[in-house]
């Protein structure tokens, strides 16, 4: 007779899955931009066929897809979701940012801060930098300017109560990102920036921003649906008329997250296998498509890029198929820090760059030496940085506005929790296909993790 799988055993086989998928897609994009220092001649033959970086980002905002929302609805507060955010993504990422301006200090490295310290730094604090028309003071930032976008629409849509329906949205985004192509909608690089200005956008931004999650926090219902109106328009309108990538990129980026998302409710029986398998299709042909209608262009192959999103969309998959088994301790402990590791490389990078200079030619054992660096030093700053500013985030968290019988909006929902993978959330069971959550009682502790968003 056997005993009972443990709790930790049943949390490592459920989503473990997910830590190793981020721990790979870490990798992939620490190796693509190492390589540029180390790897020279290997990166120039590889990329054109095999966009490392956008395989490794595309896999992040799968992941991100699938567990964010799950997370929101688990909770059933706007308010408790921003402060998990918060206290997420900003620990790190404000130690890092401070990092680049010491070793710009030391002379290492050159920030861009050609708009300004102030406008620099409010972008940055919005998190839109990128969509903004200001230097990302770190490269790999840009990734989270799109993982704010997707924040913003799914709490819209959690305060009008339609988070049940991603699938439309998905196929929405992905569809038009096709006809921007096939219509030859060319927008320029921050087009709106160079209309109003930079600091009046960063500005503006701001302010919106603040309003959005202030009052989709807020216990009314209008001014939930108000603020939720206001973030989906800032997302909306940053991506499509200030981006950096073409339109059809930054419409894909969303249609993508918003297939995780469509992934999860179908696992989870919200919805079925087969529904989920064609808005797949349709969002993966819709990308390609547009991909290809794209062209080539001076640093964009569209084979490269093809390549690497159907191998990202396909190793989503794999896990998916795989989450079931046993997932080797290492992944999961690579996507515990991956956060660190995507953040932290650049620094490195930059420190290497400063002192010994880029490499002409291939040099492995400095590639070897690098990653041999950087994860101890990832390791720590996810024990001291990562780790604290989580726990706090968790305890404000809990605590009840006063004056008020429970905290956050007071809409609910069915889904999964994702501070950590490990230990650090309760998950409720369902029973049944389309069955809610709130429908039965809730069974198995489960300990679930955010991607950071990750961005990558």
């Amino acid at each position: 007779m056997t005993s009972p799988p443990s709790p930790a055993g049943d949390r490592l086989s459920r989503l473990g899955w997910l830590d190793a998928l981020r721990g790979i897609a870490a990798l992939v994009v620490v190796f693509d931009h190492s390589a540029y220092s180390f790897l020279p001649e290997f990166r120039r033959e590889l990329v054109p066929e095999f966009n490392t970086s956008r395989y490794g980002i595309m896999v992040f905002f799968l992941v991100s897809g699938y567990i964010i929302p799950a997370s929101l609805e688990r909770r059933g507060s706007v308010r408790t979701f921003w402060i998990g955010r918060v206290f997420r993504i900003y620990p790190l990422c404000v130690a890092a940012v401070a990092t680049v301006l010491v070793l710009g200090l030391l002379g290492i490295a050159e920030p861009r801060t050609d708009l300004g310290a102030a406008t620099t730094a409010l972008a940055h604090l919005t998190l839109f930098q990128e969509l903004l028309g200001t230097p990302n003071l770190l490269l790999v930032l840009w990734t989270l300017s799109y993982e704010m976008a997707f924040y913003l629409l799914v709490v819209a849509l959690f305060t009008v109560r339609r988070h049940e329906r991603p699938a439309p949205v998905a196929v929405t985004l992905a569809v038009l990102a096709a006809v921007s192509v096939a219509t030859g909608v060319a927008i320029p690089v921050s087009a709106l920036s160079d209309a109003v200005g930079t600091g009046t956008l960063v500005t503006l931004t701001a302010i919106a921003l603040t309003a959005a999650i202030c009052c989709t926090s807020a216990r009314s219902p209008r001014l939930q649906a108000f603020g939720g109106g206001v973030g989906a328009a800032l997302a909306l309108v940053l991506v499509l008329f200030n981006g950096t990538v073409p339109v059809w990129e930054g419409l894909v980026i969303l249609a993508v997250m918003f297939l995780g998302t469509v992934v999860h409710r179908a696992e989870h029986g919200r919805s079925s296998w087969w529904y989920a398998a064609c808005m797949a299709v349709v969002v993966v042909v819709c990308a390609v498509g547009s991909a290809y209608g794209h062209g080539d262009g001076t640093q964009f192959t569209r084979r490269g890029w093809i390549t690497a999103f159907l191998l990202a969309v396909l190793t989503f998959g794999t896990g998916l198929a795989l989450r079931h088994r046993r997932v080797p301790l290492l992944l999961i402990g690579l996507g515990t820090i991956s956060y660190s590791v995507y953040l932290l490389h650049p620094l490195l990078l930059m420190a290497s760059d400063g002192t010994i200079g880029r490499q002409r030619q291939n040099t492995p054992l400095l590639e070897v030496a690098f990653f041999a660096v950087l994860l101890p030093l990832c390791v720590l700053s996810h024990r001291y940085i990562e780790a604290p500013g989580q726990a706090l985030g968790r305890r404000l968290a809990r605590r009840r506005p006063k004056g008020s019988g429970q905290s956050g909006s007071g809409a609910s929902g069915p889904g999964a929790d994702g501070d950590r993978i490990r230990g650090r959330a309760t998950a409720t069971a369902t029973t049944g296909r389309g069955r809610s959550d709130a429908d039965v009682p809730r069974r198995v502790p489960v300990a679930v993790n955010y991607p950071h968003g990750n961005g990558s």
